[in-house]
C-alpha cells in the first residue's frame, strides 16, 4: 500500500486595492509591487484594483489605471487597502465612502496609505482607535475627528482589524509589515531585499529625523558639523569638541546654530541621539545599550530626552510601538 502525503495548501489571500480618480500613484504602485513580489514563490495574493465605478481611473500625476472592478461587483476580500490623495484632506467624496465602507464591512483587515485615512476616519471606523497619515496631514486628522486617536509620528499603526500608515513611500513599509503578519519575518525581508528598500523599517519608527527636518544650512563649518553628528551620535559631541572640528570659537559655532536652526548645539545633539536611540529601543536593544549606542549616556539621560522632546518615557514608547511592525 502506497501513502500519499500532501502539502499543506496555502489560500490565497484577495487584496482590493481601492483607486480612484487623482489617487496618488505610489500609494497604489508600492503596496501593488510588494504584492506581486510575495507571489514569486506561489499565488500568496490576488490583489485587485477596486475603484467606485470601475474602468479608467486617472492618478495624480496623469498615468491611466486601466480595467478597475466596480466596487459593487468586486465580492470578499481579506483585506482592503485605500490608497491617499491630496483632495481627502479637504472632503472624501461620497461614492469613494459608500465603496469602501461596503467593501470594509466584509474585510478581515482594512488598511490605508497617506490620506487615505480620512476615509476610515469619515466612516468612522477609526473612532476609539489609534491611527496615523502623512505627518503634513496629521493635525488636519485630530482637528477634524477629535475620536480618532492620531499618532502624527508612526510609519504605520495597527488597532484592531485597521491599518493605517504614513505618506506615500510607507505604503511599502505598510504592505510588508501586513505580509509578515501573514507569511512570518523571513517572507517579508525577501521582498524587502529584492525591491532594494530598508529592511522593513518598523511602525514606530518616526516618519522623518532631525536630520531630514534641520532646514539647509549655509556656512560650510556649520554643514560640515551636522553631518558629522549624524554621521556617529555617540562620539564626543561636547560644545568644545565640535568648535574644534569646525574651527570656530565655541561662541561664534553656538551663533551659527541660533541663526540658522535656531537651537542651540547642544539641544540639536541631543536630539539626532534621541533619534539613534528611539531606532536602537524598536530594533530590540534594551534601554541601557540604547542609552549607551546613542551617545546619551545613562538610562536617565535617556529617561529626560524621551520626556522633554516625545513627552513619554521609553517603555510607553516600546509598549506603542512594538506591536505596529
Amino acid at each position: 500500500m502506497s501513502i500519499t502525503t500532501h502539502e499543506p495548501q496555502i489560500r490565497t489571500h484577495r487584496v482590493a486595492l481601492v483607486v480612484y480618480d487623482d489617487v496618488t500613484l505610489l500609494d497604489v504602485s508600492g503596496p501593488l509591487e510588494v504584492l506581486h513580489q510575495a507571489n514569486r514563490d506561489g499565488r500568496l495574493y490576488a490583489p485587485v484594483l477596486v475603484s467606485p465605478h470601475g474602468g479608467e481611473v486617472t492618478t495624480s500625476s496623469g498615468p491611466t489605471l486601466a480595467g478597475t472592478v466596480a466596487a459593487a461587483d468586486a465580492g470578499p476580500f481579506d483585506t482592503v487597502l485605500v490608497a491617499g490623495a491630496d483632495h481627502l484632506v479637504e472632503r472624501v467624496p461620497d461614492e469613494l465612502l459608500a465603496a469602501v465602507g461596503g467593501l470594509a464591512d466584509r474585510a478581515e483587515r482594512v488598511a490605508s496609505v497617506c490620506t487615505g485615512a480620512f476615509v476610515l476616519a469619515t466612516l468612522g471606523v477609526l473612532d476609539g482607535r489609534r491611527a496615523t497619515t502623512h505627518w503634513r496631514h496629521a493635525q488636519a486628522l485630530a482637528r477634524r475627528y477629535p475620536a480618532v486617536e492620531v499618532e502624527p509620528d508612526a510609519l504605520h499603526i495597527k488597532d484592531g482589524k485597521y491599518v493605517t500608515s504614513a505618506g506615500i513611500s510607507a505604503g511599502i513599509d505598510l504592505t510588508l509589515a501586513l505580509v509578515e503578519t501573514d507569511h512570518g519575518a523571513d517572507v517579508a525581508r525577501e521582498i524587502a531585499r529584492e525591491l532594494v528598500v530598508f529592511m522593513q523599517r518598523p511602525g514606530g519608527q518616526s516618519q522623518f529625523s532631525t536630520a531630514m527636518a534641520t532646514p539647509p544650512v549655509r556656512t560650510d563649518p556649520l554643514r560640515a558639523v551636522t553631518a558629522t553628528v549624524v554621521a556617529d551620535p555617540a562620539a564626543d559631541h561636547s560644545l568644545s569638541a565640535l568648535a574644534a572640528y569646525a574651527a570656530l570659537s565655541p561662541r561664534h559655532l553656538t551663533r551659527l546654530f541660533q541663526s540658522e536652526l535656531h537651537t542651540t548645539p547642544g539641544r540639536w545633539v541631543e536630539r539626532v541621539r534621541l533619534d539613534r536611540a528611539q531606532q536602537l529601543l524598536l530594533d530590540g536593544h534594551s534601554i541601557t545599550t540604547a542609552a549607551r549606542l546613542s551617545g546619551l549616556g545613562s538610562d536617565e539621560t535617556l529617561r529626560r530626552a524621551f520626556a522633554r522632546h516625545l513627552n513619554t518615557t521609553p517603555t510607553n514608547y516600546l509598549r506603542r510601538f512594538r506591536a505596529t511592525g
